[in-house]
């Protein structure tokens, strides 16, 4: 059995151009008026809900350099200083288009920019941060997917990265099945970040082990494979993120763990309104739509917060 590398970087540095057909969570909310959050206890943007979420474990305080990568349009960064001013945020992305984009967005704060892949990013640089965001954008990284052909050329990103599955497989006693895909830009980013000893790690994707609450079950369908699948998607394909394997790396360095759906801090206003929204086989509205889709995410999602020992 081969594999070949699936790569999103050629596709973010020269061909993207907007983000109008990937709807994200966190765009979803950002418009005031949005459908998104009617559904919600809370009728708030996502940077604001996280935010609110993640000051309960941890001391802000003590946070001042704030790295996120691949920052979409600013959004949630925009919350984050609007709610916390003495942040100082470095806004790292390999898309051009998106940088601009967050400078815009951000123009009124102190922000740091830099265009760059994250993994040819030297893991001592990351040492500089308090806390390290990457939401809903770990699917974009190099994924190994598993095909017919064995590759053997050591030249090869796809060989070189299968040394490095092998070295993961061994390392962290991670049990890769025969025809898994295997995330292998998200183990390797996570490991640096951790070898970094940043005290503070949010991250969050499309995750391939999400689970629905059993009072939800007659009202959202979820199937979860368990191990990542593809998502097609404008220009380029990714894969959904196996999280039980990024725990196994951040507890091997020391890290407590926080996993579960985003609707942890999104929590649903869980009304008849909604109800019969979500019982819709076919909508009716453009607005039921967009719930039902969204609603469907909250779940979809898994987010994992990682806090250094001693912390």
């Amino acid at each position: 059995m081969g594999y070949t590398l699936n790569a999103t970087d050629n596709y973010h540095i020269k061909d993207l151009n907007s983000l109008g057909w990937e709807l994200t969570v966190g765009n979803a909310l950002y418009p005031e008026n949005s459908p998104c959050r009617s559904v919600l206890q809370t009728k708030a943007s996502f940077g604001v809900h996280l935010y609110r979420f993640l000051e309960k474990l941890i001391d802000f305080n003590e946070i001042y350099n704030i790295l996120e990568i691949g920052g979409g349009l600013g959004y949630l960064m925009h919350d984050f200083l609007t709610l916390n001013p003495q942040l100082t945020p470095t806004m790292l992305d390999i898309s051009p288009y998106l940088l601009e984009k967050q400078k815009e967005i951000l123009k009124e704060f102190n922000v740091n920019f830099l265009q760059s892949d994250i993994l040819k990013m030297e893991m001592n640089a990351f040492s500089a941060y308090d806390l390290i965001i990457m939401n809903e954008n770990l699917g974009d990284l190099p994924a190994l997917v598993p095909h017919g052909t064995y590759i053997s050329d050591p030249q090869d990103d796809a060989a070189s990265y299968l040394e490095k599955a092998s070295y993961f497989k061994q390392k962290y006693n991670i049990p890769f099945a025969a025809q898994e895909t295997i995330n292998i830009g998200a183990l390797t980013l996570l490991e640096n970040i951790c070898r970094a000893k940043v005290e503070y790690i949010y991250l969050s994707e499309h995750s391939c082990e999400a689970l629905v609450p059993e009072f939800l079950k007659p009202y959202i369908n979820i199937e979860s494979s368990g191990t990542p699948e593809k998502i097609s998607l404008k220009g380029h394909n990714e894969y959904t993120i196996k999280f039980s394997y990024l725990q196994k790396i951040a507890q091997m360095f020391n890290y407590n763990v926080r996993r579960g759906p985003i609707a942890d801090f999104l929590p649903l206003d869980f009304n008849d309104r909604l109800c019969a929204t979500l019982r819709l086989t076919t909508p009716f509205t453009a607005e039921q739509e967009i719930i039902q889709q969204f609603v469907h995410d909250l779940y979809k999602y898994e987010y994992m917060i990682m806090i250094k020992d001693g912390k």
